[in-house]
């Protein structure tokens, strides 16, 4: 196997910081858990410079957020939420309750039963993300989640929640809204206050601080997953187009200064080519600063002589967006595992994904793409089994119960199981 690195990542992660961010983490989730209102508004002051008298937001304050954005914005919204709720509904079209009679009296099946609550965290920082707060709640609604929380950190030159942010809660289904962010809005949403609810599930990405906070209550709460900086990972061959590849790495690298842009090609000419292009696009865009950082710290980029090296790769890096910029796409995605979600040819941008092509953008990071996939409907739904046994099909299975119960010196369940022999 012959994998050429021509720009490898600069970035060292740096242990000492992440036990001081779990220290912190847990200090205030304490907090929160013992102190409540008290400590929760503490924080919020805080951290956030929240000095509103109510965390949770009136219809007023939704109402007022529409008028402040542009009716072609408030639109587009729409237009994503459709979609991202249709993708959903035929999503959730596939998961079917079933039920089996195995063997004479002996029927087993499964419901599928909606969550009862679920809290969807939509960041603020550097950037609105109105469209997080479609992705995590719109899925959630279509599930049957009958309480829909929602919340995010106050946008700095209104002291509320963005406008375009709470438009979009708003657009998704939001029945709760709460003015909260950081790791003390985690433990609300967790443990409980005297104004906030817990719920069951909290779902949406965040910063190192409400990942870690996601990762220690997690089993007090379930979450989607931890996550940490987003990443993409392109195939490309000799076919492939390096302005748009240029144009996707750069959309991914300015996200966030740890961001992670990777290009996999078994053409040198054409990483050559991207490279120019992405030298361009850097004197031109707004978010050069953030974009350059990510792509000069954290940018990779691998020579390989064949497709199914670059595959292998792939495989191995595990990526939360992997796209494929090549001739004949078909002919390589049945060797690949490992991916958040698959973009399948040179047209189908990343950008699509995150906004508006309907499929969902809360995807796993940091590997984990290896073992879950990302936010979907079924994120929200349980399977659950029943089974129905006749007193002919407890007959039958009286005897094994019995026999492996002996076995494990479990005496109360032999007796449950031989008095139905």
């Amino acid at each position: 196997m012959s994998i050429k690195p021509i720009k490898q990542s600069n970035s060292q992660n740096n242990f000492e910081d992440n036990l001081q961010v779990r220290e912190k983490v847990s200090n205030i989730l304490s907090e929160i858990r013992k102190k409540g209102d008290m400590a929760l508004f503490n924080f919020c002051q805080k951290f956030d410079g929240f000095e509103g008298g109510n965390l949770k937001i009136s219809s007023e304050q939704i109402q007022s957020a529409y008028k402040n954005l542009d009716s072609k914005d408030i639109q587009a919204m729409k237009k994503a939420a459709e979609r991202i709720e249709q993708f959903a509904q035929f999503q959730k079209e596939s998961i079917l309750p079933r039920e089996v009679e195995l063997s004479p009296g002996v029927t087993l099946g499964h419901h599928i039963l909606p969550i009862s609550s679920s809290a969807s965290y939509v960041p603020g920082g550097r950037y609105p993300l109105p469209s997080s707060a479609l992705m995590s709640i719109i899925p959630a609604r279509v599930a049957g989640v009958k309480r829909i929380v929602a919340c995010s950190p106050p946008d700095r030159s209104s002291g509320t929640i963005h406008p375009a942010t709470l438009a979009a809660m708003d657009i998704a289904g939001a029945c709760e809204i709460y003015c909260m962010g950081g790791a003390h809005a985690i433990g609300a949403l967790a443990f409980g206050t005297e104004s906030v609810d817990p719920a069951d599930i909290i779902v949406g990405p965040g910063n190192q601080w409400v990942t870690e906070a996601k990762r220690q209550v997690s089993g007090n709460v379930g979450i989607d997953f931890i996550a940490g900086p987003s990443e993409v990972l392109i195939i490309a061959d000799d076919a492939a187009n390096p302005e748009f590849i240029a144009a996707d790495l750069l959309a991914q690298s300015e996200h966030d200064p740890q961001a992670r842009g990777i290009l996999v090609s078994t053409d040198e000419k054409l990483i050559q080519s991207v490279l120019k292009y992405l030298e361009g696009f850097l004197g031109q865009l707004p978010t050069a600063s953030v974009a350059r950082k990510a792509w000069e710290d954290n940018g990779e980029i691998f020579l390989v002589d064949c497709l199914e090296e670059a595959a292998h790769l792939s495989n191995k890096i595990v990526p939360e967006h992997l796209e494929l910029h090549m001739s004949n796409p078909d002919t390589i995605i049945p060797q690949l595992s490992n991916y958040g979600s698959l973009f399948i040819g040179n047209w189908a941008a990343e950008v699509f994904g995150d906004y508006v092509s309907g499929t969902n953008h809360i995807l796993p990071t940091m590997r984990a793409a290896r073992y879950t996939g990302g936010v979907w409907v079924g994120t929200f739904l349980k399977v659950v089994s029943y089974q129905k046994i006749t007193k002919e099909g407890a007959r039958e299975l009286a005897p094994v119960a019995s026999k492996l119960a002996d076995l494990e010196g479990l005496y109360a369940h032999k007796l449950a199981a031989d008095l139905r022999g």
